[in-house]
């Protein structure tokens, strides 16, 4: 019986590796070809038909996105902004979701539907009355203002991240530390943090990456002084149209810190969606 189970075991498992191999392929070929695309020299980036494969490798187009005026300004401004929104969304999440758990209230149930209720909602309904707030406050074309923006898209998916991670914390383990003396607050930074670790990794990334890859916002909220990369992007043209070449060389550079980010907190990131899955 063994013996006939066997081949139909191993035949579904190759259907299987070659599902996910077919999955993977098609979600990184824009992204390989995009990485080709800055390879290629000018007159191959604008071919018709496009090829694949450069004719000839070259690090022009990355030279050249680089040296563009407002290039380097705006990627500070991006690692700045996205830093802001996350540190922000984070001190805000953290104790927003640890209530919501751990005392189960209407309130905090109203709270926590009202958040994705949030994330639902079409960015620019909520972009277009901030740029009258920030104005208002004169903090239009500023890293500061454009955080306070992306925060309110990072936040709502950083509480129903978190709660779901605390929410497979034991009530017993935060009960441990008020008996040792501990405040609750104190319990939830020095005990409860360490044990969701991971989980906070993991909502750290995603708070970060969706201020990181924020495109509306950025052009409702700066012109000059806190542009971010996404907009200097869609700003390189040449006089004959988009120069694709510094384009893709640009895009290519911009997606790399999010693609170390990942790496450095693999682990992490395994270890947050493990615990979010573990209940009790």
């Amino acid at each position: 019986m063994s013996r006939r189970t066997d081949p139909a075991r191993r035949l579904r498992r190759a259907l299987l590796w070659l599902l996910a191999i077919a999955v993977v392929a098609a979600y990184a070929f824009p992204f390989l070809y995009l990485l080709l695309t800055s390879l290629k020299p000018a007159t191959d980036a604008i071919a018709v038909p496009p090829t694949v494969l450069p004719h000839r490798i070259t690090l022009d187009n990355y030279i050249t996105a680089v040296n563009r005026q407002g290039v380097r300004a705006s990627f500070i401004n991006s690692v700045t902004t996205a830093t802001l929104a996350t540190v922000i969304s984070l001190v805000l999440a953290i104790p927003a979701a640890w209530g919501i758990t751990r005392y189960r209230t209407r309130a905090g149930r109203l709270m926590l539907a009202g958040s994705l209720l949030v994330r639902m909602a079409p960015a620019v309904a909520i972009g277009v009355p901030l740029v009258g707030i920030l104005g208002a406050v004169h903090l239009i074309d500023t890293p500061t203002g454009l955080a306070l923006a992306q925060t309110t898209i990072a936040l709502p998916l950083s509480i129903w991240l978190l709660a779901s991670f605390f929410e497979s914390v034991p009530p017993e383990i935060e009960e441990a530390a008020l008996v040792d003396g501990c405040s609750r607050p104190r319990a939830l930074v020095s005990v409860i943090l360490p044990v969701v670790a991971g989980g906070t990794a993991v909502t750290a990334i995603f708070a970060f990456l969706a201020s990181w890859n924020e495109f509306l916002f950025a052009l409702l909220l700066t012109s000059i002084k806190a542009q971010t990369t996404p907009l200097a992007i869609a700003n390189l043209q040449s006089q004959f149209g988009l120069d694709w070449g510094p384009m893709t060389a640009l895009a290519a550079l911009y997606s790399l810190p999010a693609v170390v980010l990942t790496l450095l907190l693999q682990r992490r990131i395994v270890a947050g969606l493990s615990l979010g899955a573990v209940k009790g």
